[in-house]
């Protein structure tokens, strides 16, 4: 039996909201497997276990370049929230998007190479180290070409979108703002991946067949629950935060638009950032 510690607990509880004492009898269930006992959760409460996680751990900003039919989102990091707002760092993460916009680079290390206005992204980039004292790095990018439109949504500068479509320009406006606050995994129900719908598929099976109905209502239940996934993340199938009673696909069909792709990117997404107990540091301090 693996030993569940204390943190492989509060772990759970962030990841999925539930109460300590469920999130550990979840893991000793589970013999400790993390996945698994998440998975128990959400069985037994129907929640979606996921909704507190990968919450921002990391300061930058996201930027943005649109010329023509290209254009491209990158994400560029430092160390606090004040660096993130200086002009010179500001002028980097520009810098690095007119790059992928223009030069189309094979990933971040290519990047580097790329020279905006006869300077190199990456000597643009030590300059700014230099300069504020940070460390700096992007992380990163994407970019769009299309014979059809380029939308960008920069919520703040901690989130944003890019948007492949082909209508009026207000359209591809409103569609970035859209998937900047409703955050869809995909544009269709056919690009969402496999292996989640399967993973959902189970767990809504699961959940169905402690009901104690009969096999055709049990399946009947399941579609149903499949269906609202699908309408729940993906573009086409949300309400449009605009006009609720309006799915972003009624959206278009009416505009005479359609979306081929887009990314959103939210500024530190994914990566742990290192809790710093001040208190602490001070009274060990104390004791030197």
């Amino acid at each position: 039996m693996a030993e569940i510690t204390a943190k492989m607990v509060s772990d759970l509880r962030v990841a999925t909201g539930l109460g300590m004492m469920e999130c550990k009898k979840a893991l000793v269930e589970a013999e400790g497997d993390f996945a698994k006992a998440e998975e128990i959760l959400r069985i037994k409460s129907g929640n979606k276990a996921s909704k507190m996680a990968g919450r921002l751990a990391a300061e930058g900003i996201i930027g943005s370049y649109v010329e023509g039919g290209v254009g491209a989102l990158v994400e560029v990091n430092c160390e606090t929230d004040f660096v993130a707002k200086d002009p010179t760092f500001v002028a980097l993460a520009t810098a690095a998007a007119k790059a992928v916009a223009i030069a189309n680079p094979a990933d971040v290390d290519a990047l580097g190479a790329v020279e905006v206005d006869g300077v190199q992204v990456e000597e643009i980039r030590k300059a700014a180290i230099a300069k504020l004292g940070e460390n700096m790095t992007i992380r990163r990018f994407v970019r769009y070409q299309t014979e059809g439109a380029i939308a960008t949504y920069l919520h703040g500068a901690k989130i944003g979108v890019i948007v492949d479509y082909a209508g009026a320009e207000q359209v591809g406006k409103d569609v970035a703002m859209h998937i900047a606050a409703s955050k869809p995994l995909c544009v269709s129900k056919d690009q969402v991946p496999a292996e989640t719908l399967e993973q959902e598929r189970k767990i809504y099976t699961a959940q169905a067949a402690e009901s104690g109905k009969p096999a055709d209502i049990v399946a009947k239940m399941v579609e149903g629950r499949v269906n609202k996934f699908l309408a729940e993340v993906t573009l086409l199938g949300q309400p449009f935060v605009k006009n609720p009673d309006q799915t972003v696909e009624k959206l278009l069909a009416e505009q005479k638009a359609s979306v081929k792709a887009f990314a959103m990117f939210v500024v530190g997404e994914g990566i742990e950032k290192k809790v710093v107990d001040y208190a602490a540091e001070v009274a060990a301090a104390a004791k030197l």
